[in-house]
């Protein structure tokens, strides 16, 4: 069994790095056709990067769900969620310290909290209709109004630098748009095979779908989140990583498995509740330690690590 178990995770490495591929392609590019919009750096940073780091969790969460694996659709969600603010978020306070404004938490972090609570709110009945799925995309388009309407300062992009193409300007859009659909082909193949191989993976450990869904599923398709954010922290701007990884965060509260549940009703083992729950803790959390003295310190960022690894022992065990 343990055998079996480790030959199905080389198709599921390959499924994330494949998964990575496509994100790095899809998000460089529409981060480019946003700023040919006129969008801030900011607003670019909290929709189109944070909405296109989270593309292989639309793509994973969408497949597994029309495939009967409501389980990894939504601890997909869950486990990415716990794994943004815990994991990516926390790490990078314990090595460079995070700062925050104050747009940031009143706006965002509380974004985040009230999408992770209305998570919360779904999932009560282990069971999301196609009803609460629109309720969620609507809650989206709330937060979506809320960002274009209040005008952000325009800051460095520490993820996509600014580059002219050199190309003119019919050849440089069709370009762009190949690589927009190469781009998004690519994760939706990724996710595919992530899933099947997560189910495999799963059968031969003798873990639940629930289980792998919340860390190596949930870890694989956070995979992007960890690029923009380290790349953001080594050039000194982890408020920007901080926006980044909280944007991604409402995205797949509200619009992941909003478009998800939508398309198909989803089933959920009980599990999930008390696993949300935790969420919901460490997302309130989050908010009040961003909020203290505008600054997440090494301390800080090493709590918050530890009561996401702490969620995941209690969860295998």
């Amino acid at each position: 069994m343990i055998g079996g178990g480790l030959v199905a995770l080389v198709p599921l490495a390959l499924s994330v790095v494949v998964l990575w591929i496509g994100a790095e392609v899809f998000v460089s590019r529409a981060a480019r056709v946003a700023r040919r919009f006129g969008l801030s750096e900011l607003v670019v940073g909290l929709t189109v990067v944070a909405m296109g780091t989270s593309a292989p969790e639309v793509a994973v969460s969408v497949d597994a769900a029309l495939v009967g694996n409501g389980d990894i659709a939504v601890a997909n969600v869950v486990g990415s969620n716990l794994f943004n603010i815990g994991i990516i978020l926390g790490g990078i306070a314990v090595i460079v310290g995070v700062r925050s404004s104050a747009r940031m938490v009143r706006r965002d972090g509380t974004a985040m909290v009230l999408s992770t609570l209305l998570l919360l709110a779904v999932l009560w009945d282990l069971r999301v209709s196609r009803l609460e799925g629109v309720v969620l995309l609507v809650a989206f388009v709330g937060y979506l109004t809320i960002l274009f309407v209040q005008p952000d300062e325009r800051v460095e992009d520490p993820i996509h630098e600014r580059v002219e193409d050199p190309m003119d300007e019919r050849e440089a859009t069709w370009r762009t748009a190949l690589f927009l659909v190469g781009g998004l082909g690519t994760i939706v193949v990724g996710a595919h095979f992530l899933v099947e191989s997560a189910v495999v993976v799963a059968a031969s450990a003798g873990l639940s779908e629930w289980i792998i869904g919340e860390t190596i599923v949930a870890v694989g398709t956070s995979t992007p989140e960890i690029v923009a954010s380290v790349a953001a922290a080594r050039k000194g701007l982890g408020d920007i990583a901080a926006g980044n990884l909280i944007g991604s965060n409402v995205f797949n509260a509200l619009f992941v498995l909003g478009v998800t549940s939508t398309l198909t009703p989803i089933e959920i083992a009980a599990t999930a509740i008390g696993t949300t729950i935790w969420l919901l803790g460490l997302s309130v959390l989050t908010a009040l330690l961003l909020g203290t003295n505008r600054k997440l310190g090494h301390f800080e960022g090493a709590a918050l690590t530890a009561i996401n690894l702490s969620r995941w022992i209690l969860d295998v065990v």
